[in-house]
């Protein structure tokens, strides 16, 4: 899947100055100095000349192995460049237009807010060519049916609303800044209760479309929350070493509460990604609020565990060498502990384990956050890696609303996969939500992942129960 990727960037003209371009080995189109226009001594000319040869106005890169190991490449954008001698410098070029040719989908945080369109040419979206058509093969016939042919064209469109609420905290301040990136994105709310203003005022000098806005206590939540089609809550207290999931739960659940009412009330029908901890019980905490207010849609209600296949995808591509932008691995169950179950077994590219190395790998996985708080030491949790995964989740999220037929994710939502109300497993979305579950993937299992599953059950039914228990003895506000 190293797909080789073309651009083309237009470039402001310059008053008598005729710019030609050159191609590097990566397929980057540069533009060049050609003629001199410095001085009329043309031998000095000449030198300038090879010595400016190369270097280019602007430029982007593409990194295979970023934003999601499984849904899509990332970018980063390179600044304009000095040409010229004695310390002269060409008016700074803009990026008025690039196209994309690769075998992959480029539909994650491009960036590319200077330029007026985007579009993509590609066969597969989101996970590689080969990962797309093992989910594909997964889910029924029908949505089979609905995807054939169904290529994405990113045309930027920035027409969608998010909010964060908890934007002030550590997952909410990087996820903020990689939600800002989203070219789907026309509106930015951020909403905390205190130190939000300034975060606010940081992110609105980037240089892309949406409008950052700020809110700040409970008086302005109302209004954070109008009009959002995506409401995503990473509000709550973080991790502190020797602490587990439940020891947050007394504090975040009671946030996680008051937040969702005031979605219910306000912005009924958007889609509710879940961070706060414990996932397990947060989710149906929400779900037992929007029931009461009347307002339940089972398929707009995601509990994100982005992080657990993100973990399961570095870690199996670190540890059999394999193309991290191919690794598919679906982890299922809950978000937290041994609820966490990566299916090794269904990794994609298909790939051997010995009994040793899924033992290693599965407890590294359910760990992962655990070995990030005891590498900080006290000085904090997993929110960078939880931001990057919260923001492919949403970017996924916003493409569904857009009207990709061709979006999947592993998410704790509402479902009939088991004797469990809740459960994680990989779904594909759509623009009202979950469209359909996997079933297939708890089909098949090696003898280890049924011991696994069966052992996750009862605790993963503990946290769910324990979480609507807290709303029913606390009822919901008017």
């Amino acid at each position: 899947m190293s797909g080789h990727v073309t651009y083309k960037i237009k470039q402001n003209k310059l008053p008598d100055k005729k710019l030609g371009n050159s191609k590097d080995k990566s397929g980057v189109v540069f533009g060049t100095q050609k003629e001199n226009y410095i001085n009329q001594n043309k031998k000095k000319s000449k030198k300038i000349l090879q010595q400016n040869q190369r270097q280019p106005f602007s430029y982007i890169q593409i990194s295979k192995s970023g934003m999601a190991a499984t849904s899509a490449s990332t970018f980063s954008i390179g600044s304009a460049v000095s040409v010229g001698s004695r310390g002269s410098r060409l008016p700074q070029t803009k990026l008025s237009a690039a196209r994309f040719a690769s075998r992959n989908s480029l539909t994650s945080f491009c960036g590319l807010k200077a330029a007026t369109s985007v579009s993509c040419e590609t066969e597969a979206s989101f996970v590689g060519k080969e990962c797309s058509a093992a989910l594909r093969g997964s889910f029924a016939p029908k949505a089979q049916k609905a995807n054939q042919g169904s290529g994405y064209g990113l045309q930027p469109v920035a027409s969608y609303k998010v909010a964060i609420l908890g934007a002030g905290g550590g997952i909410g301040q990087p996820l903020a800044l990689l939600i800002k990136m989203s070219p789907l994105v026309s509106t930015l709310n951020l909403y905390d209760i205190a130190n939000v203003k300034g975060v606010a005022a940081d992110l609105s000098h980037c240089n892309t479309p949406s409008q950052v806005l700020d809110f700040t206590g409970p008086s302005e939540l109302g209004n954070c929350l109008k009009g959002v089609n995506v409401v995503v809550i990473p509000a709550g207290v973080p991790r502190k070493p020797g602490m587990t999931r439940d020891d947050l739960f007394n504090i975040n659940a009671n946030i996680v509460k008051t937040l969702v009412e005031a979605v219910a009330d306000n912005c009924p029908d958007a889609f509710i990604h879940i961070i706060s901890n414990p996932v397990n019980s947060t989710v149906p905490i929400a779900a037992e609020v929007l029931k009461q207010k009347g307002v339940y849609n089972p398929k707009k209600l995601f509990g994100v565990t982005t992080l657990d296949v993100v973990r399961a995808n570095t870690f199996v591509a670190q540890k059999k060498n394999l193309k991290l932008i191919d690794v598919d691995v679906p982890v299922v169950g809950g978000h937290a502990g041994i609820t966490i179950l990566p299916l090794l077994s269904k990794t994609k590219p298909s790939v051997t384990f010995t009994d040793e190395e899924v033992e290693q790998l599965t407890v590294r996985i359910q760990n992962g956050g655990t070995e990030v708080v005891e590498a900080k030491a006290g000085a904090g949790s997993a929110t960078l890696s939880m931001a990057y995964a919260a923001a492919r989740f949403v970017e996924s999220s916003l493409r569904a609303l857009d009207g990709d037929g061709d979006v999947y994710e592993c998410a704790f939502v509402q479902s009939n996969l088991t004797d469990l109300p809740f459960f994680a497993s990989r779904i594909k979305l759509g623009r009202n939500g979950v469209e359909a579950l996997s079933p297939s993937d708890l089909t098949g299992l090696t003898e280890y992942e049924e011991k696994a599953l069966e052992a996750l059950k009862p605790e993963l039914k503990t946290s769910i129960e324990k979480g609507i228990a807290f709303v029913q003895k606390q009822p919901v506000t008017a």
